[in-house]
C-alpha cells in the first residue's frame, strides 16, 4: 500500500468517526427543543459558511447550477434524510439508528439498475437478502418497544440512498464545494417548512420554541464538524480512491457505540450488536464484489 492510501485512509477514518461526534451532539438536544428545529438551523449555519466560501475561492460564477432541477432533487433527499436521522437519534439509542442506517449502501446498489440504468450483480442480491437479516434482528426488539417511529433510520437511508445516486447524476457538474453549497442550499426550503408544519401540528415535541442559546451554539458544532468530516472523507477519496476508504465508514458504528455507551449510557443489546454485524457484513460484501477499475491502486 502507497503511502497516499495510508494518508487516504487515515483522513477517511477521522471524517466518518467526525460524523458521529456530531450525532452525538445532536442527541444532546433530545428533548430540548425541536428535531426538525434543530435540522433546520443546522443546514442553515452550514449553507451560510459554505457559501460565504465558495463566494471567496470561486466567485459568483460558481452559483449557477448545471441542472437547477437535479441540485434541487439532491437538496430534498438530504433534508429528508437528516430529518428523519435527526428524529430518529432523539428518540433511540445512536448506535441503533447508526446500524439501521448503514442499509444505505445496499439501496443504493439495488436502486442504481432501474435510476442509473446499472446492471444489478448477484452479490447485490445476496447483499440485500443478508443485510435484511440484520435489519429484522435490530428491528425485533426495537419495533415493539417504540412502534413505527423505530423505521426512522430506514427511511433516511432511503433518502441518504437516492441522494448518492444523484450526486452521480451529478458527478461533473461543478466542484466538490459547489456541490455541497448546491445540496445544503436546496435542502433548506423543505427544512423551513418541516419545523413551520411541526410547529403547527399540535406535537409538542415538534413545537419549535425560542431556544437557548446553548441550542444554537450545538447546532453550529455540528454544522462545523460536517463540513469538515465530508472535507476529509473528500481528501481521503482523492489520495486512496473510493473502493478504498470504503470499507472506512463502518468506523461510525464503532464511534456510535462508544459515544452512545458513555455519553448516554445506552448499552446495546446482543441482538442490537448482531444485527448491526449482519449489516456491515452485507455492505462488505457488496465492496469485495465490486470490480475495481484499473486506476484504483495506482495511487
Amino acid at each position: 500500500m502507497h503511502h497516499s492510501e495510508r494518508r487516504g485512509i487515515l483522513l477517511a477514518l477521522c471524517g466518518f468517526a467526525l460524523l458521529s461526534v456530531g450525532d452525538a451532539v445532536i442527541k444532546t438536544m433530545a428533548g430540548e427543543w425541536s428535531p426538525l428545529a434543530v435540522a433546520s438551523v443546522r443546514f442553515a449555519i452550514g449553507a451560510t459558511g459554505l457559501s460565504a466560501l465558495l463566494a471567496m475561492t470561486e466567485g459568483p460564477k460558481a452559483f449557477r447550477p448545471a441542472n437547477p432541477r437535479l441540485q434541487f432533487v439532491r437538496g430534498v433527499c438530504l433534508a429528508a434524510a437528516s430529518l428523519m436521522f435527526f428524529s430518529a437519534i432523539f428518540v433511540m439509542p445512536l448506535a441503533t439508528a447508526m446500524a439501521l442506517a448503514f442499509v444505505a449502501p445496499v439501496i443504493v446498489a439495488v436502486l442504481s439498475g432501474p435510476l442509473l440504468s446499472e446492471k444489478v450483480r448477484p452479490a447485490v442480491w445476496l447483499a440485500s437478502i443478508i443485510a435484511l437479516v440484520g435489519v429484522a434482528l435490530v428491528l425485533r426488539p426495537n419495533l415493539s418497544a417504540l412502534g413505527l417511529v423505530a423505521l426512522l433510520p430506514l427511511a433516511s437511508a432511503f433518502f441518504f440512498a437516492l441522494m448518492v445516486i444523484a450526486n452521480r447524476a451529478s458527478a461533473g457538474q461543478g466542484s466538490a464545494l459547489s456541490m455541497q453549497v448546491f445540496m445544503q442550499v436546496g435542502a433548506m426550503p423543505v427544512l423551513l417548512l418541516a419545523a413551520l408544519g411541526g410547529h403547527f401540528s399540535g406535537v409538542e415535541a415538534l413545537e419549535v420554541t425560542m431556544p437557548d442559546w446553548t441550542i444554537i451554539a450545538r447546532c453550529a458544532v455540528v454544522a462545523v464538524t460536517a463540513s469538515s468530516a465530508h472535507w476529509l472523507v473528500y481528501m481521503g477519496t482523492q489520495r486512496a480512491g473510493a473502493s478504498t476508504i470504503a470499507p472506512t465508514t463502518y468506523v461510525q458504528m464503532l464511534v456510535a457505540t462508544s459515544l452512545g455507551w458513555w455519553w448516554f449510557g445506552d448499552v446495546p443489546d446482543l441482538m442490537t450488536l448482531v444485527g448491526a454485524a449482519v449489516i456491515i457484513g452485507a455492505g462488505l460484501i457488496l465492496w469485495w464484489s465490486t470490480p475495481r477499475g484499473p486506476s484504483a491502486n495506482s495511487r
